[in-house]
């Protein structure tokens, strides 16, 4: 049970924690579930709650949402954690719930991460719910098919919580500048396009969102009494660095740099000679080896896929037999991959996905994409609507594998040099073949 301090104020809490919802009307996102008329929002508001697990991704409101039906019911509500607590805890608690049933009042227990629990600690909660002694509503980021017991979650209903969509971050955020609860009492000024970088920043997660526009705020440029949140300050707030995993001296970067680099310009001497330089100067063959390896998909690619084979062998070998012998395995891949044709079109295609993997949303994976392992995924439709290309004669179907914001994209583009032609060809064919059969 949480207690309060005697001297806490709500000015001190974190801007999350000052603007989480106590009512339906508050409350953002999940429209499918609390949207007037839905079925969760007929539950709450005519006080007919029955056991249920809350899964989605974090920052979604499943804590809010339980907590408003605290709010709304007339029963006794109990906040529990998985993290904290234990068999002895729960079984206290079950004692307490069945007391309060003699008097004729029922006991909601709201379990956040109740995934953590291991089978023991959840079995503990099942008698209690079957006799209606509690109601259980759960919290849980990990699929409930595979993290609670079947018997427990058969007698639970799931709500699938899905991931803020920018707009309602979006909407939440202006709520909470204009709020005195949030940021209402501040003279913040902050333009709409960064309102609308910070919601994407937030991929769908509401206490990240916040917690990001009161970090801003707080490094925002104080002008004439006015809180001024630029583009500057959001870029320092919203920056991700990157840390070495490598600790050697500058020169062991210019020669593998130098080596690299004169294998994508084909010339095999000077290719031959940084090798040279790297190994009598003590360098790990293995080291080089992984180098060689990467660079055989980075630069070569599909030009010509043997160069891939031929690098995982040399690592093969230098790992076998060591330094002095393995120089010459090493010198057949440097001068194999620095006569190869060229291709970066595969390392372009991953840096493309890569940039919207990152700076767009998380999108779902497509429904028919997804394998309906359990019942619970079949009622939720995993699977509907795939089509398994081996049961047609071409072995090609019109399905479409990337989500829908995605339609179209095109991050492999084949070149024309060696191999890589036949991809294009065969690439093009497959697209011919996909625009006449959709």
């Amino acid at each position: 049970m949480e207690q309060e301090s005697l001297f806490e104020e709500v000015s001190f809490q974190p801007l999350a924690s000052r603007m989480r919802p106590a009512s339906l009307s508050e409350y953002v996102g999940q429209k499918h579930l609390v949207g007037e008329g839905k079925v969760l929002w007929k539950l709450i508001e005519k006080d007919q709650i029955t056991s249920m697990i809350f899964w989605g991704p974090p920052g979604v409101g499943k804590t809010t949402l339980a907590r408003i039906i605290a709010h709304h019911t007339k029963s006794r509500f109990i906040d529990f954690s998985a993290v904290t607590s234990g068999i002895r805890e729960i079984r206290q608690v079950m004692k307490e719930a069945q007391d309060s049933m003699v008097y004729g009042q029922r006991t909601i227990l709201f379990v956040d991460e109740i995934h953590r629990f291991n089978k023991a600690q959840q079995d503990a909660f099942l008698p209690y719910v079957e006799k209606g002694s509690i109601i259980l509503i759960g919290a849980t980021t990990e699929n409930p098919s595979f993290e609670i017991n079947s018997a427990l979650l058969s007698r639970c209903k799931v709500f699938v919580l899905k991931a803020l969509e920018d707009e309602d971050i979006l909407e939440l955020l202006k709520t909470t500048l204009h709020s005195p609860k949030g940021l209402g009492k501040e003279n913040i000024q902050i333009e709409e396009c960064i309102l609308k970088q910070l919601a994407a920043f937030a991929n769908g997660d509401a206490r990240v969102a916040l917690n990001t526009l009161e970090m801003c705020v707080l490094n925002a440029e104080n002008t004439d009494g006015a809180q001024i949140v630029n583009e500057e300050v959001l870029a320092q707030c919203i920056s991700q660095k990157s840390l070495l995993y490598d600790k050697k001296g500058e020169e062991h970067y210019n020669l593998i740099s130098a080596l690299h680099k004169s294998m994508r310009n084909s010339d095999v001497q000077a290719s031959i000679y940084w090798l040279a330089r790297m190994l009598e100067a003590g360098e790990d063959p293995l080291y080089i080896a992984r180098r060689l390896v990467r660079f055989a998909s980075e630069d070569v690619g599909m030009a010509d896929s043997r160069a891939l084979e031929i690098c995982v062998s040399v690592y093969q070998a230098c790992h076998f037999i060591g330094m002095p012998e393995c120089s010459v395995h090493l010198t057949h891949a440097v001068t194999y991959l620095s006569l190869a044709p060229k291709s970066n079109a595969l390392y372009m295609a991953y840096e493309h996905a890569k940039i919207d993997a990152m700076k767009m949303r998380s999108e779902p994976v497509p429904l028919h994409l997804r394998n309906a392992v359990t019942s619970l995924m079949k009622e939720l439709h995993y699977g509907e609507g795939y089509q398994y290309a081996h049961d047609h004669e071409d072995k090609l179907t019109a399905m479409k594998c990337l989500p829908d914001s995605l339609q179209g994209k095109l991050y492999y583009k084949p070149t024309i040099q060696g191999s890589e032609q036949k991809v294009k060809l065969r690439m093009e064919q497959i697209e011919n073949w996909k625009k006449n059969n959709t």
